[in-house]
């Protein structure tokens, strides 16, 4: 990631999208902007953003689809920008692999917030790694791989198994999980971690349907299984 963050913002509101660009340039950050899926869509390919802020309502292409088609061959952050916090569209959206969610109205240090929440989850640290089955996490180099192979993760799903590599073997709840990964309560909105576990089983699990490493805890939340 660049020093100064450089951010793509998907918005077909011209008054929202003004209003955010100028919000988030204020706070540091370089945007480029975009009315529609498809516009945003060649931008991304021609600038390569840090990360994305994409609103849900797009007209032609709308933004499940733009996610899902970035997520075909990217893994950069999506924030996604959504009218209702109880809609199924929050649902959608984190199944599509958006990282995150803000409710309408966006208040422009909320999203800056969310932002830069999102964009730490890619920051190395320790220089230790460990070895869980067939995946090793390599927290120096803030890589994963399964039998040898790199696996893609976003930042979001490299953070979280991080996390719960931390405490082998420990239950961690889905609270403690949003605090530790997304930096927020939400309300309690357990959709982001289960959303994200669900992408995440899909790349380390040998049988996703049925983990052995990323574990349940019912009642609880998740664990991942201690080293071998």
């Amino acid at each position: 990631m660049t020093l100064v963050p450089f951010l793509l913002l998907i918005e077909d509101d011209d008054a929202i999208r003004t209003a955010l660009e100028l919000s988030l340039s204020r706070q540091g950050h370089r945007v480029a902007t975009a009315a529609t899926g498809e516009d945003g869509l060649e931008l991304l390919r021609e600038q390569r953003p840090d990360l994305v802020v994409l609103d849900v309502m797009l007209p032609g292409i709308d933004g499940f689809e733009v996610c899902r088609r970035i997520r075909r061959t990217d893994q950069l952050p999506i924030i996604l920008l959504t009218a209702r916090s109880d809609d199924i569209d929050v649902v959608v959206g984190l199944e599509s692999g958006a990282d995150d969610y803000v409710v309408k109205p966006v208040q422009g240090r909320v999203l800056d917030a969310r932002i830069r929440a999102v964009l730490r989850r890619g920051e190395r640290e320790s220089t230790d790694s460990a070895t869980f089955g067939n995946v090793v996490i390599d927290r120096s180099a803030m890589t994963v791989t399964k039998d040898g192979e790199d696996l893609q993760l976003t930042p979001t799903e490299l953070r979280l198994l991080l996390e719960l590599s931390r405490r082998p073997g420990q239950a961690l709840s889905r609270q403690q999980l949003l605090r530790l990964v997304w930096e927020h309560d939400y309300l309690g909105d357990s959709r982001l971690v289960d959303a994200c576990v669900q992408r995440l089983r899909a790349k380390v699990e040998d049988v996703p349907s049925s983990p052995t490493l990323i574990r349940t805890v019912r009642g609880v939340g998740y664990r991942l299984d201690s080293p071998q």
